[in-house]
């Protein structure tokens, strides 16, 4: 992508313009932009999902074993935990990925 000079006005409604078409990306990137998002938010609910699948089944087993713990109470209540902390670890990638290629 070529980014083009603004073209010099006298003319102030102009000028903001210009500024407003500079200031928004292209409708090339939004796409890619959307769809990055969407595998993100996608890939968040997943590893949730598998986690707290893993916290449930530990639960369960150490129930087995005689502990005395409510396992579906244990894997209901990490759910918010465990989505907190994956989507909080694909923010942590998603910068750090942005920082290298920039």
């Amino acid at each position: 992508m070529s980014a083009r000079p603004a073209i010099p006005c006298d003319h102030p409604q102009r000028a903001v313009l210009n500024d407003e078409v500079h200031a928004r990306p292209p409708e090339s990137l939004a796409a890619p932009l959307r769809l990055q998002q969407t595998v993100e938010g996608l890939s968040v609910a997943a590893i949730t999902y598998y986690v707290v699948g893993l916290i449930g089944y530990a639960g369960k087993g150490l129930r087995s074993a005689g502990a005395p713990l409510d396992a579906d109470l244990a894997t209901a209540a990490s759910i918010p935990i465990v989505a907190f902390a994956v989507a909080m670890g694909v923010r942590a990638i998603r910068k750090r990925v942005t920082r290298v290629a920039s």
